[in-house]
């Protein structure tokens, strides 16, 4: 049994690649075992084992990945976004009660300054000039007594906590098992047929769970190679591609967007790529995006539905010969999932609720939170919060995030739904619908939308066009242009709080 992340390194070939890098040779599964090992060891020397937190902050690239492995080997991950400010640190180093801060040589990260403050050790890594990608070794001697917990993880042990992304309240603390995670690397390999041959091009941040998890524990799981990127940056990607010859990458909207939108001046490398798919998470992918994707590369774009909570995957879009249907995020994929109504009663196809999961990569509930964890969890089902379908056929669409829906005087309206109408406009590049406030309605309907290059349109005739198609209490009583909507640290379009951030509070 593959329960844990050691397990996963250990199942690969020994001299197959497993983590590469732009620029870099590639780290072997054996040499990554050899890190794991020495990583924890390491560790243990120095007081940490087995669930002690370990906070990462890291820049992108195979070093992350790396941290990320080879710490989970033996204790407790915290990755957590480098681009946070001091008072940000300060938050999630107490909340998590981190055991030691690992950071690079040199590093200048506020994050340093705040576990000096509290305490907390401070452990530097570094690599070598000649060493594979992503290898690192400790500086520094060990100091006090060795852990009491050493060796490695075990499956009941937690090898991740992240946060919630505390958009509406406190931030909750999400801790996810070696079995949770090792459960969802498999599920997501599974369903994208990953095998040894293939080759992720990894250009998600490595302090969220769909770049730690679906591209990088997915791809060792399968005993496949990541090259990991140092963050996305939409005008190297193509030479990235050029050099590094992936069968797939997953991404958000916007990093799928930003791709589509340099596709024509790289034409020759579009038409040599060795991708098999490409595959979209995190949030939902316009109609109008697959489209224009599948046309550019020529081959099937597979959205799929994740959260933290299941340690990311719960439904995905099945590859040829099967159907992926635009708009839906496709079949379980992994967990168990149902949609059920407010008094926890499973809903019949066909009928609109709250969608619901159970399953092995699925979390036992919020760290310290009694409260959440009673409104979270009905009869062994976790309420995802999400509302959708599911339909005869069995795949799952969703409408929209039960917090996100619209209450225009009573009228519930679907951002998703508005979204994709203003879309199919020519001259509309990308969209977020929101709700604002109103004396008397409670919520009225907001947009922000960026225009194509070279296009024009006025918000009359925006709203004219949309009222062709929508009822007249869905249309948008208020639409922005921007050169740019504003979006969380993973590159995610944020629809709560967005009217407040544009000035319409």
């Amino acid at each position: 049994m593959t329960t844990t992340i050691f397990d996963v390194i250990s199942s690969g070939t020994p001299a197959a690649p497993a983590i590469g890098a732009p620029g870099m040779n590639p780290q072997t599964y054996v040499g990554l075992k050899v890190l794991a090992e020495r990583t924890v060891k390491a560790l243990n020397e120095r007081g940490i084992g087995r669930n002690d937190r370990v906070a990462i902050v890291l820049e992108n690239g195979p070093e992350m990945a790396t941290a990320f492995l080879a710490i989970a080997a033996g204790a407790t991950t915290a990755p957590l976004n480098p681009a946070y400010r001091e008072d940000e640190f300060d938050f999630y180093l107490s909340d998590l009660n981190a055991k030691a801060l690992v950071v690079a040589y040199g590093s200048d990260t506020p994050a340093i300054a705040v576990a000096q403050k509290r305490g907390i050790p401070v452990l530097e890594i570094e690599g070598s000039l000649y060493a594979p990608a992503g290898d690192f070794r400790f500086r520094g001697k060990a100091e006090g007594p060795a852990a009491a917990n050493g060796g490695m993880a075990q499956p009941g042990d937690c090898a991740l906590v992240l946060h919630t992304s505390g958009t509406t309240s406190r931030p909750k603390i999400v801790p996810l098992s070696q079995a949770n995670v090792t459960a969802s690397a498999k599920h997501i390999a599974e369903t994208l047929a990953i095998t040894p041959q293939d080759i992720c091009l990894n250009i998600m941040p490595l302090f969220h769970i769909h770049g730690l998890i679906a591209a990088v524990l997915s791809s060792l799981r399968a005993g496949a190679s990541i090259v990991c990127a140092p963050g996305f940056n939409a005008l190297q990607f193509f030479s990235w591609m050029n050099e590094a010859q992936p069968t797939w990458y997953t991404a958000v909207p916007t990093m799928h967007q930003a791709i589509l939108s340099r596709a024509a001046r790289n034409k020759e490398i579009v038409a040599e790529h060795k991708l098999r798919f490409i595959r979209s998470s995190s949030s939902s992918l316009p109609p109008q995006v697959m489209n224009e994707l599948e046309e550019a590369f020529g081959i099937p774009v597979i959205e799929a539905y994740g959260m933290t909570e299941a340690s990311h995957q719960m439904a995905s879009n099945p590859l040829p010969p099967k159907a992926h249907k635009a708009g839906s995020v496709g079949l379980a994929a992994g967990p168990e999932i149902a949609i059920m109504d407010e008094d926890g009663k499973i809903l019949a196809k066909g009928e609109t609720g709250e969608i619901v999961i159970r399953g092995p990569n699925v979390f036992s509930g919020y760290e310290a939170n009694p409260k959440a964890n009673a409104e979270a969890f009905t009869n062994g089902w976790f309420r995802t919060g999400d509302q959708g379908v599911i339909d005869p056929e069995g795949y799952l669409s969703l409408t929209g995030r039960l917090k996100e829906i619209i209450n225009r005087g009573g009228e519930k309206i679907s951002p998703r739904e508005v979204d994709e109408v203003i879309l199919d406009h020519p001259a509309i590049e990308q969209v977020v619908t929101f709700a604002m406030k109103h004396d008397k309605l409670g919520e009225d309907v907001a947009a922000a939308v960026v225009l194509r290059e070279g296009q024009t349109t006025t918000e009359a005739e925006l709203r004219k066009f949309i009222a062709q198609r929508l009822a007249d209490f869905k249309v948008p009583r208020k639409v922005l242009f921007l050169d740019e909507i504003p979006k969380g640290a993973t590159g995610k379009l944020q629809r709560i709080g967005l009217a407040e951030k544009l000035g319409l509070g």
